[in-house]
């Protein structure tokens, strides 16, 4: 049996009729940037995260990167976040000029330890990046509290959480903006680039419009300078499409999350994920911790499964950040988990025969 990491193609197929009339429509009409796809998908969105205003933008991180600078986080200013993510979190912040300052994970969810937080934050710390891992919120609690102390902005990485909850309250809407990709593979994901930013703060709503088109207010007029980061009307049009399945989506991978921990509850080399009491889920990626995780990751690979690894080697280590002066043994938690991680195949239209083809496979490995 073949088991893809994802299957895009499996949902694309059905969409595929309304999609390519979308594509037609708009090469009739040419309308091409901006118009009533993008207006329209910004108030769905919004609506169906439960913010006041969301601005479409082109890529998710466009989307932190606007957000950073409408927030007024700019050179010289420090922003505190997690090293277990992708590059394009730090890249944001390091593109306004601040500094990214890491903190060390939770051992059980394996987002931002807020215990840990208070200790890093300096005269000059501006910001809180908290980072919704894998689809499953941060404890925002904590996060807020301490943002309000100290009189820091916070802007949510809500790029793998499309429609998680965080007691009760929708990911990217607990802070002073929430930022959304919709890269192809995400829950919620363009068939190209695409981001987001949503807020209930009606000042950053109208800096992030003007930031990701010149800085114009209406054409030819330029309040700020700015950048070229619109989101495209096509892809605003198959995101609208897409959305309306998305609620759908999230609970099927809910389903195939269950699956696989019931059925890899009972292996002693395997540490499923946790969801925290306060957290629902929408399982963007479901991250395991194996021992012997680059042999399994053959073993499988020889067995027509797809595997991924997100993320192999902490941001703190990386070649790119070597002038923020950080060692091997700086955040341990974050790099015990590098060394152990494996995602697994999980995408809505997984089966549960796929699901027990890829954990008969794991635990063909560890008895053997």
């Amino acid at each position: 049996m073949k088991v893809p990491f994802l299957a895009l193609p499996a949902q694309h197929r059905f969409l595929k009729s309304e999609i390519l009339s979308l594509v037609s429509d708009s090469l009739d009409t040419a309308g091409f940037i901006g118009g009533p796809q993008v207006e329209n998908f910004e108030k769905e969105f919004a609506e169906f995260c439960e913010a006041s205003f969301c601005i479409g933008v082109s890529s998710g991180t466009d989307a932190l990167r606007f957000a950073l600078l409408a927030a007024g986080i700019g050179p010289g200013d420090e922003v505190i976040t997690v090293p277990n993510t992708f590059i394009a979190t730090i890249e944001a912040i390091s593109q306004v000029g601040a500094v990214p300052v890491f903190v060390d994970i939770d051992s059980k969810t394996y987002n931002i330890d807020t215990v840990k937080i208070q200790e890093k934050v300096t005269a000059r710390t501006k910001a809180l990046l908290p980072v919704h891992l894998y689809g499953q919120p941060a404890d925002m609690d904590p996060v807020t509290d301490i943002a309000k102390k100290y009189k820091l902005k916070i802007i949510e990485d809500a790029c793998q959480a499309h429609g998680a909850r965080y007691k009760g309250k929708r990911a990217g809407t607990m802070g002073d903006a929430g930022c959304f990709s919709f890269y192809p593979g995400k829950n919620l994901g363009a068939c190209g680039e695409g981001g987001a930013v949503v807020t209930q703060d009606e000042n950053i709503a109208k800096t992030v419009r003007m930031l990701r088109d010149h800085g114009q207010v209406k054409k030819y007029y330029h309040e700020i300078e700015g950048y070229n980061g619109r989101l495209d009307a096509i892809q605003a049009g198959i995101l609208r499409i897409k959305l309306k399945k998305l609620q759908e989506w999230n609970s099927l991978r809910r389903q195939a999350a269950a699956w696989y921990s019931q059925l890899l509850s009972g292996v002693p080399q395997v540490r499923i994920p946790k969801q925290a009491e306060y957290a629902r889920s929408v399982y963007h990626l479901y991250v395991i911790l194996a021992e012997d995780r680059d042999k399994l990751m053959k073993f499988l690979s020889a067995k027509g499964i797809a595997t991924g690894m997100h993320y192999p080697l902490p941001l703190h280590l990386q070649h790119a950040y070597r002038h923020l002066g950080h060692s091997k043994g700086d955040f341990p938690v974050c790099e015990e988990v590098a060394a152990k991680l494996l995602s697994l195949p999980i995408f809505p239209e997984i089966t549960h025969e796929q699901v027990m083809y890829v954990t008969d496979r794991i635990k063909e490995f560890y008895t053997n």
